[in-house]
């Protein structure tokens, strides 16, 4: 079994999970949650997800997204290779030598996504799948404490499943990169995954994203910010809030 193969300016992710608030768009700030067996909100009615283990956030989804990328070029079952560096840099965390706080915040995320439990529940698989995101992760040398010259990550076999042949969508990585963190690579995500996005109200949005604002008016004002930074970056030709629908329109 392999992934499908796209080019290295694109990215990959199950519609299901851009559909949801699995690595939701919360604020840095807010400490993290721990979920226990938990139904992650989502914004499709054909599937459903469950989770457990501590929040992942869309800093997680980018390390993610960038592992589902090398994973393609290898079997499933074998592991993918890489340095911290170049994971540093594939990020764009830093333009120059990582520092020691990149490398403990990349290591975190993989320690976070290795300590998951994710249930998908899709009508289009027939059936629920259950996995941890990351069932093995090499980053240390056990007998010396040392950091490893390269990491190994293994991918779960039934991520496969949830690709399938055309259910995931393609994510111009450049334009991710160019995106704050948060509420505006959510909608990148979402809108990419729908050919033409319809209106959708505020609400819904709110809950897909995992957002949690202090006033409904404070996350309008995020999505008013985000769709302008997804119109900078060439992604939508434009957005915009009318009453309380999001109406978008892509490149």
């Amino acid at each position: 079994m392999q992934l499908p193969l796209w080019g290295d300016e694109i990215r990959c992710m199950p519609n299901e999970i851009l559909r949801s608030a699995l690595f939701n768009a919360r604020n840095r700030n807010q400490p993290r949650r721990y979920f226990k067996n938990e139904t992650i909100a989502i914004i499709d009615q054909s599937a459903r997800i469950s989770f457990t283990g501590e929040e992942l956030r869309q800093t997680d989804e980018s390390v993610w997204l960038q592992l589902i990328h090398l994973a393609k070029e290898v079997p499933i079952g074998r592991p993918v290779e890489f340095t911290a560096y170049s994971m540093v840099q594939a990020l764009r965390l830093t333009r120059s030598k990582p520092n020691p706080g990149h490398i403990e915040r990349l290591c975190e995320s993989l320690r976070r996504m290795q300590a998951t439990s994710l249930a998908i529940h899709s009508k289009r698989l027939a059936r629920g799948v259950s996995l941890s995101m990351i069932p093995k992760f090499e980053w240390q040398d056990e007998a010396t404490g040392a950091r490893l010259p390269k990491w190994r990550v293994f991918i779960a076999p039934e991520m496969v499943e949830l690709f399938g042949d055309v259910h995931f969508t393609h994510l111009q990585w450049t334009q991710r990169l160019a995106l704050p963190t948060g509420v505006a690579t959510w909608l990148h995500g979402y809108l990419a995954s729908h050919r033409e996005p319809v209106p959708v109200k505020l609400g819904t949005l709110q809950r897909g994203c995992g957002c949690t604002t202090e006033t409904p008016r404070k996350f309008k004002q995020l999505v008013v910010t985000a769709l302008a930074e997804l119109v900078h970056v060439g992604f939508l030709k434009h957005g915009e809030i009318r009453g309380e629908l999001v109406h978008t329109e892509r490149l």
